[in-house]
């Protein structure tokens, strides 16, 4: 992803050496359209500098610190010295993160992605979780529901979640869904309560899922799987909800899954 803007003072940024000179760096922003940067020789390194060319190479990726901006002669002062071993290793991985990101965006919106909806996805994304990645792996892991925060349309949000779920590599995956539960009999309370612990599994559920039932409200409950990976999540929750449906109508009640809340629409 690459910004139209300006960085701040203060900030770290990507780049790569693309002139040496005797009284400095010039680098290329890698995060930034258009943008260039300067490090004078004072800023390469700590401590006496012989040759510039002993601490940097051309077309090196380097990290540095912002310590100006001047947007009216489009000048901005780099510092390589000013970023520790930790900033630095932590600031690659953010930028390899989104330039994963920024493929994925084009696998989900196709490679000719117009400007605008790139920048509405980028923005809700930026506003919601940080980072471009941090949304593909929040739609990862939790799918829709990760993005009702957001202003982007249904067609928008199924192609993120596809997308993520089948590039984005993450520790754990949480699915929900929600199963109306109904019986008119004259135990139906306790009949509704057998088929709760029917869907929670009974204590028989395998040790790596973690599966939870809670009330939502009359007649519906959420139930919320997670797990190592999306279909083995998928696949417990259908059993869950099929658990509690077989338990229910089988003494006179009624069951409905469904993947989206009703409640407050009822």
């Amino acid at each position: 992803m690459n910004y139209s803007g300006w960085p701040d003072p203060g900030d770290l940024v990507v780049g790569k050496v693309d002139e040496i000179a005797d009284f400095g760096v010039f680098v290329t922003l890698s995060e930034y359209e258009d943008k260039r940067g300067l490090v004078h020789v004072s800023e390469v390194a700590s401590g006496w500098i012989k040759n510039v060319r002993d601490h940097v190479s051309l077309d090196q990726t380097v990290v540095a610190k912002v310590l100006d901006v001047d947007e009216s002669s489009q000048q901005i002062d780099l510092s390589l010295k000013d970023v520790n071993d930790h900033q630095r290793s932590e600031t690659i991985q953010d930028w390899k993160a989104e330039r994963k990101a920024d493929n994925w965006m084009a696998i989900a919106f196709g490679e000719d992605i117009a400007d605008e909806q790139y920048a509405t996805v980028a923005n809700a994304f930026l506003a919601e979780f940080g980072s471009l990645y941090a949304g593909f792996e929040e739609a990862a892991i939790h799918g829709t529901e990760a993005l009702d925060g957001t202003d982007l349309d249904d067609d928008e949000i199924d192609a993120i979640v596809e997308t993520a779920r089948e590039n984005v590599s993450v520790p754990y995956v949480t699915v929900s869904g929600y199963v109306d539960l109904t019986c008119a009999e004259s135990a139906g309370v306790d009949i509704v309560r057998e088929a709760l612990d029917a869907a929670e599994g009974n204590g028989e559920v395998p040790e790596e899922i973690e599966l939870e039932v809670t009330y939502v409200g009359a007649p519906e409950y959420r139930i919320r799987v997670q797990a190592p990976d999306y279909k083995t999540a998928e696949s417990q929750l259908e059993a869950s909800a099929e658990r509690a449906s077989t338990a229910i109508t089988d003494r006179g009640g009624t069951a409905e899954f469904h993947r989206e809340r009703r409640s407050d629409d009822e």
